[in-house]
């Protein structure tokens, strides 16, 4: 694929997701966002990404990038989440014509199906998306078709096998989901890689976590590099990998980006003796007791509360390994509210997912 205005030492790709914020109100600071994206483009960066669903994101982009940069001369991202509403074709084809009335982009450079996985992925089957966007793409309002991704290895080379068209995916890639069941960013990259498709990488630094990661890793971190920034070591880990054309950083202030600029302005890889640091604080995260909790969902099966288990387990898991309640609660939206299930607190102590939990150690 061929790649458009990006240079091989310019992986760092400006995430429009966590924008700055005036402060007391939700209203993006767009004159803090010129600030980031002038910096951004003096560094010879042009990677930059949006989304239809990031609430103003793309007219953001819009007045910080495009009413003030030669078109030429940078790279837009966005994506369709047809599955947000959408109740027709039609209606997953006016988030396409949304996104370029608000950024006045006239084309995007790489327009990605959102947030494929699981009970996600049927829709743009459904609503014939994916011949509409390489339909558009023969129209030039598209350069580059893809697709962002959440869920496990084998689902995406399901979804590979039946869509090799897609010229690129976009994976949730970080150290410290390196070889975890959940996110398996190891193998859903080497899927990927198997198929032949160029990747971009969101979550490097794991929503922030590992901008602040537990103190075992900080020890190793620091010892190996007084004056590298905690991030600057999952960014690099990620632009370090085969095939990556971008790596995403949801900057939320300037100083941000200045520090992601330091490192990733001229990029150079992890070597081996960084690879082995990045390795060792891997293994400090594994170290950490947690919940022992694979997903398997058996136990949730039989709870007459419908309680999301695997999920809380998950958000638990969170605080024990970086003590960030807040980011806990907002993953209890995503992996217990949202899809249907009740909080902890409705438990009524029956035991049944106990007596469950037994019974499969004894299957098992």
């Amino acid at each position: 694929m061929a790649e458009t205005n990006l240079g091989e030492n310019k992986k760092l790709g400006f995430g429009l997701m966590r924008l700055p914020r005036i402060e007391g109100s939700d209203v993006i600071d767009v004159e803090q966002t010129k600030q980031m994206v002038d910096l951004f483009m003096e560094a010879g960066c042009t990677y930059f990404d949006t989304a239809w669903i990031y609430p103003g994101s793309e007219e953001a982009m819009r007045q910080a990038l495009v009413e003030r940069y030669p078109r030429e001369s940078y790279t837009i991202a966005t994506k369709n989440a047809a599955w947000a509403g959408c109740k027709s074709r039609e209606d997953a084809i006016e988030q396409f014509e949304t996104s370029l009335r608000r950024t006045n982009a006239g084309y995007f450079d790489y327009y990605l199906l959102h947030n494929l996985g699981q009970n996600r992925t049927n829709v743009f089957d459904e609503f014939d998306l994916w011949n509409f966007a390489f339909e558009m793409k023969k129209q030039g309002k598209i350069r580059h078709v893809g697709f962002s991704f959440h869920s496990t290895a084998e689902e995406l080379e399901e979804i590979l096998s039946k869509h090799p068209e897609a010229e690129f995916v976009q994976l949730q890639i970080n150290y410290a989901d390196w070889e975890n069941n959940d996110v398996q960013s190891r193998k859903v990259y080497e899927v990927a890689r198997t198929h032949g498709k160029k990747v971009v990488i969101m979550e490097p630094v794991k929503g922030g976590l590992l901008a602040d990661p537990p103190g075992s890793v900080k020890e190793l971190l620091k010892e190996a590099d007084p004056d590298s920034s905690y991030a600057s070591w999952a960014i690099r880990f990620a632009a370090s990998l085969d095939g990556v054309m971008a790596v995403l950083s949801g900057m939320s202030n300037v100083d941000q980006m200045k520090d992601n600029l330091s490192y990733m302005k001229d990029f150079k890889p992890l070597n081996e003796a960084e690879q082995a640091v990045i390795e060792k604080a891997r293994e400090a995260i594994e170290a950490i007791p947690i919940v022992p909790c694979t997903s398997c969902d058996y136990c949730a099966k039989v709870c007459p509360m419908n309680i999301g288990i695997s999920g809380t387990f998950k958000c638990l898991n969170l605080i024990k390994l970086y003590g960030n309640v807040q980011r806990a609660l907002n993953e209890e939206v995503f992996c217990v509210i949202n899809p249907g299930k009740k909080r902890a607190n409705e438990c009524i102590g029956c035991g049944a997912c106990e007596a469950e939990k037994k019974g499969a150690l004894v299957f098992i």
